[in-house]
């Protein structure tokens, strides 16, 4: 793979949303540094938002069979989220590397700058494509077919915002489908739990990706990028809200259909706190350090559910 050098590499090791002092930060050699960006290995949030709904749904699938955590599932389903995050980022800045350039938070990105040609990227894509694929090979054929389908959706992403004002809910289409994949991995068939486990998915990832939007609001209204945080504008954070609440009853009934259980519910009202706790500082004229704090919160929120549906897991078996 060959690297451009370009009078911007010097800065592009703190990226503005990049954990600056990340271990693989300081620890990469140079000519790899690039490519631990464009995969965003130094912003892991979005490999956690990618892998949390495959953990929850896969919890929830153990708990109603009552066998307990599949730790094999939930170790495959970290490593494809990964690899996965990193080949629909590398996809993503391939597609918008234009637009990139012409962004303040993103025009020090690898291909943005310069520093990695196209041609690498794309090999780049299929060398983490290829680790994904053989994770999705160690499941069920249900599984699999579903997780192959899935790609269409990562293909039309990085378009959606030249025509539509709701690309987050595109990007939540994809975010989401842990959801489906877990339970099919477990059970070997499409429930009805996992159908409203991926709706409330769906519905946060809308939300937390409208906050990440108002990090570049003045931006994208130049260069005439849409997305739900320009188009709820004052309002943004009634929207929020609403979205939040409509995930959290998405995640209950998920939880009545697969057979309850204290713990579960638990989790729940633990995910609705922090939801709500977001909403409550969610704001058109947030600064960006906010936005992007308020964003990387919902590691914890996913967590905080999944702990509850694990602990259900566990539970069950006794």
């Amino acid at each position: 793979m060959s690297i451009r050098r370009s009078g911007d590499s010097p800065g592009a090791a703190a990226l503005p949303d990049a954990i600056a002092d990340h271990a693989l930060l300081r620890r990469a050699p140079p000519a790899l540094l690039p490519f631990l960006q464009l995969a965003r290995l130094d912003r892991p949030i979005g490999w956690w938002l990618l892998l949390l709904p495959c953990w929850e749904s896969s919890a929830v699938a153990s708990g109603a069979l009552r066998e307990g955590p599949n730790f094999w599932h939930l170790t495959l389903f970290f490593i494809g989220a990964v690899v996965m995050r990193g080949a629909g980022s590398t996809y993503n800045d391939y597609v918008d590397r234009d637009i990139d350039a012409k962004v303040e938070r993103t025009r020090l990105r690898p291909l943005a700058s310069g520093r990695v040609t196209p041609r690498a990227a794309l090999v780049f894509i299929v060398a983490q494509c290829l680790v994904g694929l053989a994770v999705l090979l160690s499941f069920n054929g249900l599984t699999i077919a579903l997780g192959l389908i899935s790609l269409l959706i990562v293909l039309i992403y990085p378009f959606a915002k030249r025509f539509t004002s709701w690309p987050q809910a595109i990007l939540g289409s994809a975010f989401a489908y842990g959801a489906l994949l877990g339970w099919t991995a477990q059970t070997g068939a499409i429930g009805a739990p996992a159908l409203f486990l991926y709706a409330a998915a769906i519905l946060w990832t809308i939300g937390f990706d409208t906050i990440y939007a108002l990090q570049d609001l003045a931006d994208d209204a130049i260069v005439g990028v849409r997305s739900t945080a320009r188009l709820f504008g004052p309002r943004v954070q009634l929207a929020v809200g609403a979205l939040y609440a409509l995930s959290v009853a998405s995640a209950a009934i998920a939880v009545l259909l697969a057979g309850g259980g204290w713990l579960s519910y638990l989790g729940v009202t633990a995910y609705a706190a922090h939801l709500a706790w977001q909403t409550a500082q969610t704001r058109e004229d947030a600064a960006p350090a906010t936005a992007l704090r308020l964003f990387r919160s919902n590691r914890d929120a996913g967590l905080v559910l999944f702990a509850g549906f694990f602990a259900q897991s566990v539970a069950s078996l006794f």
